[in-house]
């Protein structure tokens, strides 16, 4: 992979507005306040809460696998559990290469065609994009009276105004242009490299279809809902950590993880900064103060890092120690 300035600009570009958005958050806070907090936290609960993360990151790479099953790629859990954490290790340096990272370690342990892999870590991720959803329309029908002001102060009248500024035309010229191009793009690569992108087509159009020819779709979907239950957890159990957020009950973690989902989603290293605003903000709902809101995002941000740092960096060191394996297929 070929790395050049433009492409070093902006990872660069999109770490400073991180940096940016988190001292937008920090700024006009006491700090020596915040900083006192994370010092006294109850770190039994910062461990726990890190544990039910790494239950979710090894549920993720069990239901990864059997989308690797369902094409007849026998993918090993250890390998598909490596490449999950090596992906969230290269997410803390580049945003969304962690895809492709994991992707790419599943290629040189066990030889499955990159854009085969590719397919399936679009599906899946596809599915969690539709939990994103349910959660969402979840925490609006059941907790209304709570998120109601919020979602219509800062989402709906916000995007209003962006509605209201926006060039239509513009964006009907923007469309057509992209569209043009992929589609002249996509006619002269067929053209040059007919034999190379059909191979590329039929392999993405097989992890596309894992999900279809999974006989136990029931597991798949039980290992979805576990994910985010245990990310619920995690932020469940990390109330407990510091005073302020002890009392709070699961249905504020329920939103917390909401929120947060948003907030990773944001093409930020790590969600730095949009994260600890977004998760502190949906505190603020449960009268926490944004104060005490930052503490608690800060410390379970922190947990979270730190065991991406230690286990994808064992990951790594597994995976680069380990000879190549041959793919076993049925």
């Amino acid at each position: 992979m070929t790395f050049d300035l433009k492409t070093a600009l902006k990872y660069i570009i999109l770490f400073l507005i991180g940096i940016g958005v988190l001292y937008l958050a920090f700024r006009g806070q006491d700090l020596g306040k915040i900083w006192q907090e994370i010092k006294t936290a109850d770190y039994f609960w910062v461990i726990t809460s890190a544990f039910a993360v790494w239950i979710a990151h090894i549920l993720r790479a069990l239901r990864w696998q059997m989308l690797y099953h369902s094409i007849h790629y026998k993918v090993s859990f250890w390998n598909a559990y490596h490449a999950v954490m090596i992906g969230y290790l290269a997410n803390l340096a580049l945003p969304r290469f962690g895809e492709l990272g994991r992707c790419s370690v599943i290629h040189r342990a066990e030889k499955v065609p990159m854009f085969a892999s590719i397919g399936t870590v679009i599906t899946e991720r596809l599915f969690d994009v539709l939990m994103l959803f349910f959660t969402s329309l979840a925490m609006v029908t059941l907790q209304y009276d709570i998120v109601s002001d919020f979602l219509y102060d800062a989402i709906y009248l916000n995007l209003l105004k962006k509605l209201d500024s926006l060039n239509y035309w513009w964006l009907v010229g923007l469309t057509i242009t992209i569209s043009v191009s992929v589609l002249i793009a996509v006619y002269f690569l067929r053209k040059k490299f007919s034999k190379k992108f059909l191979r590329i087509f039929v392999s993405l159009r097989q992890g596309f279809g894992s999900y279809g020819k999974l006989r136990q779709k029931g597991i798949f979907l039980t290992y979805t809902l576990g994910i985010w239950i245990f990310y619920s957890l995690s932020m469940y159990f990390a109330f407990s950590s510091i005073q302020a957020t002890a009392g709070l009950h699961f249905n504020a973690a329920f939103t917390a993880i909401v929120f947060s989902g948003f907030a990773m989603a944001a093409p930020v290293q790590g969600g730095i900064g949009v994260f600890h605003w977004m998760v502190a903000q949906s505190l603020v709902l449960y009268g926490i103060s944004f104060k005490d809101g930052l503490a608690y995002s800060t410390i379970i941000h922190s947990s979270q890092v730190l065991l991406i740092l230690v286990l994808g960096g064992f990951s790594l060191s597994r995976i680069l120690f380990k000879k190549t394996g041959a793919v076993k297929s049925s």
